[in-house]
């Protein structure tokens, strides 16, 4: 049972829930709401992290921050444009996304040298590609008990381990590098209180899905804290709690934090950190905005079907009504996609519903303690020789050693699983792309439309469904049959964990202190320096260069995962695949805008069609000057950014000339904040059906407006018939750096002053 609250809660003496009525009547009065808020975890440090007076517009600076090969090179470039001399603190820079896709010849190690030498030049962490993952890395050898870390992925979540961690995209990293603070209005904080105890056979995944498809769609956590308290954290391992934390991203909360106890003191004693623990709990009153109430007991065995991680029916209800669900989904998920359309009625025969391919894989299903859960299932089975194939991710290196020196390794290997490297590719379609018309079950963080690396512009279209690494391996022993781990009689071993840090001490390199400033930075060729942005003009004129209407729009149809992410160090070659599996046509429109913006800043004319816009403006009685006026283009989405926070989805469009973002509401934080830090206005519309596909939107006195904070936003709607329309539209809360970053241009040109 999953229970959502319905107003504010308090949590006494760190065990009891209690409304507001309930907590007077024990207390003997009530408590006041703002004076609890401050007896959270979170509350405490983000107290610490901050740098102003202000505990309600936090200037938060970070513990250390940390980044993979899909987004330093781009933040590195970045604050080397703004000024950057030396990190001013530790940056891990992993090297697990990029390490396998083969695109481009040499692009890839390109990119990783050039991480080692900045590393060498400014003082930085870098680890070596196949080591480890990101965030195993990062919970391995940098997260502690009241720590802030920042990351430039999305699943930056290192909560149970203490530790505040927030995904952003590069610019914030950027802002970090240079001495700048993350600003931020302090955020709400929910309450996910457990109790009970799981299921056998019922995994973190299990529980991390059943939690985000409570939630999800409702908001109720959107950019919040989600503080996980209550009796049923103290049976749960500390990898069982990383492994559902690291999940918390699909909720879109903000970021996440757990209570602390020795099962968290012992994780960093066996890593070699005994000095990063300290008690963490609440207040004996205090206050939450919201509670998930969570009864472990009741979790069952589910799955996440097509196409996003909130989709989830319980394994027993597909296995009782498959032919219906699949149906469903497969409409559903049809309406979202342009191009092949998937198949999933076909995955129902013989009674079950089939699955042809596994994934267990990263940083939320490599976990050790997962890995010898699927072992003690399949140990003495076999996956078949049928289609099915099950592959095996380990988080990190130490993982994997501790498998072959256990035995594990052999036990998954003898059933026919494939042991693979410390790789992220199958979380974002660049590492075993399954075959077209297969469906593929996978512990991993997302099954986002295309994620699994198909294309459908192409006739490409496959299926992933999200489940728990326990019943993936009960399907492999079934040779491909959905089952549900529970259903098995299972002797679970409780694994005993050896960290052996001589892998990191061997073949990491750590500058952390130590900068070279006269060590020369290795570019590749496919390295290239971000293009110049204009400021802001006083006035505004963007044409719709793409129009979506899907309740939703990720990061990953913005800007496409997988091979595509080899290009991620060059700006404009990047570019040519904003919007590619979305609308194929986006980025030929938004070259026109762009360039017509480059003609008119080099002296030249305008062609007829725009002078068009402007004669009609002008005889709506707007005194517009073409010549200092900037010509962009910009995207519609009801809610774009679900998803990743790789900044490239934002700066791609700004590459593309993209001047603006208009949307009914952002999806996340850290998608309106890349707009935001390239330059970008991030409108709010309220009534996007006054237009469409190709109209105009005029926005006079823009410059001013941001500026100024002036609420509503002056624009109006330029349709090809001449009319003139008004538009409601906004930007929301702005800070002061934000406003000045949005006239400036974008981040670079800020700093640059």
């Amino acid at each position: 049972m999953i229970e959502l609250y319905n107003e504010g809660v308090y949590l006494l003496n760190g065990t009891t829930l209690a409304s507001p009525q309930e907590a007077a009547q024990r207390l003997g009065s009530l408590p006041d709401p703002d004076e609890a808020r401050k007896q959270t975890i979170a509350y405490g440090i983000l107290k610490a992290h901050n740098t102003g007076d202000d505990m309600d517009k936090l200037r938060l600076k970070f513990d250390s921050m940390t980044s993979h090969d899909i987004t330093y090179v781009g933040i590195i470039q970045t604050a080397r444009a703004s000024g950057l001399e030396r990190f001013p603190l530790p940056y891990v820079m992993t090297n697990c996304h990029n390490s396998l896709c083969a695109v481009g010849g040499t692009i890839n190690e390109d990119d990783h040298k050039f991480a080692l030498s900045a590393a060498h030049k400014f003082g930085g962490i870098y680890v070596p590609p196949n080591l480890g993952n990101i965030h195993s890395y990062n919970r391995e050898t940098m997260a502690g008990c009241g720590r802030m870390i920042l990351g430039s992925d999305s699943h930056t979540r290192y909560g149970a381990l203490g530790t505040l961690a927030v995904g952003e995209g590069g610019g914030e990293l950027a802002k970090q590098l240079l001495g700048r603070t993350y600003d931020f209005a302090r955020p709400g904080v929910v309450a996910v209180y457990l109790t009970g105890t799981p299921k056998p056979g019922v995994g973190p995944q299990d529980v991390a899905l059943s939690i985000i498809a409570a939630v999800y769609k409702n908001g109720y956590v959107k950019n919040k804290v989600m503080e996980f308290v209550g009796p049923g954290i103290r049976d749960l391992a500390i990898e069982y709690r990383n492994a559902i934390d690291v999940m918390t991203t699909e909720t879109t909360c903000w970021s996440s934090v757990w209570v602390t106890d020795e099962e968290t003191q012992k994780y960093l004693s066996i890593h070699g950190r005994p000095e990063a623990y300290r008690e963490l709990r609440p207040g004996d009153t205090a206050y939450y905005d919201g509670c998930v109430y969570v009864d472990l007991s009741t979790i069952e065995c589910v799955i996440a079907m097509p196409m996003h991680p909130s989709n989830v029916y319980t394994i027993h209800e597909l296995q009782q009504n498959g032919p219906d669900i699949l149906h469903l989904v497969q409409q559903e998920a049809n309406r979202q996609i342009r191009g092949a359309q998937m198949d999933l009625v076909s995955h129902w025969h013989d009674g079950a519903v089939w699955a042809q391919q596994g994934e267990i894989a990263g940083c939320s299903g490599g976990t050790y303690d997962n890995l010898c859960a699927a072992a003690d299932i399949l140990r003495g089975a076999s996956c078949g020789n049928g289609p099915f194939s099950l592959s095996i991710y380990p988080g990190s290196l130490p993982a994997s050693l501790e498998l072959v020196r256990s035995g594990r390794a052999a036990d998954l290997m003898a059933a026919g699983v494939l042991l693979r490297e410390c790789f992220c590719g199958p979380c974002f379609g660049a590492g075993d792309c399954p075959a077209n018309g297969e469906l593929s079950i996978r512990h991993t963080t997302r099954n986002f439309p295309n994620r699994e690396g198909s294309r459908p512009g192409e006739g490409q279209m496959a299926a992933v469904a999200l489940m728990d690494a326990r019943s993936i391996a009960a399907t492999a022993a079934n040779g491909g049959r959905l089952t549900a781990a529970s259903d098995l009689e299972v002797v679970y071993s409780d694994p005993d964990y050896h960290y052996d840090a001589g892998i990191y001490e061997k073949r990491v390199y750590s500058g952390w202190g130590r900068p070279e400033p006269e060590h020369p930075l290795r570019f590749g060729p496919n390295i290239k320096d971000w293009p110049e942005f204009p400021a802001l003009t006083e006035d505004l004129l963007v044409k719709v260069c793409t129009y979506i209407t899907d309740p939703v729009t990720t990061t990953d149809e913005l800007i496409p995962s997988g091979e595509t992410s080899s290009y991620r160090s060059n700006p404009e070659r990047l570019s040519e695949f904003a919007l590619s599996r979305r609308d194929p046509q986006y980025v030929p429109r938004s070259k026109q805008t762009r360039a017509i913006e480059r003609t008119r800043r080099a002296g030249g004319e305008l062609p007829e069609d725009v002078m068009v816009v402007y004669a009609a403006l002008k005889n709506a009685g707007f005194d517009v000057d073409p010549a200092n006026t900037e010509y962009g283009s910009t995207i519609y989405a009801n809610m774009p950014g679900d998803g990743s926070a790789r900044e490239q989805a934002a700066s791609c469009q700004r590459v593309m000339g993209a001047a603006a973002n208009l949307a009914r509401q952002y999806a996340t934080k850290r998608y309106r904040s890349n707009c935001i830090n390239w330059g970008m206005v991030p409108l709010v519309v309220e009534n996007p059906e006054q237009f469409e596909l190709g109209d105009h939107i005029f926005l006079p006195g823009v410059r001013r407006a941001v500026l100024e904070g002036a609420d509503p936003i002056p624009a109006w709607v330029v349709k090809p018939d001449g009319r003139v329309l008004p538009l409601a539209c906004s930007t929301g809360a702005l800070t002061g750096p934000e406003r000045e970053i949005i006239a400036a241009g974008c981040l670079i040109n800020y700093y640059r002053g």
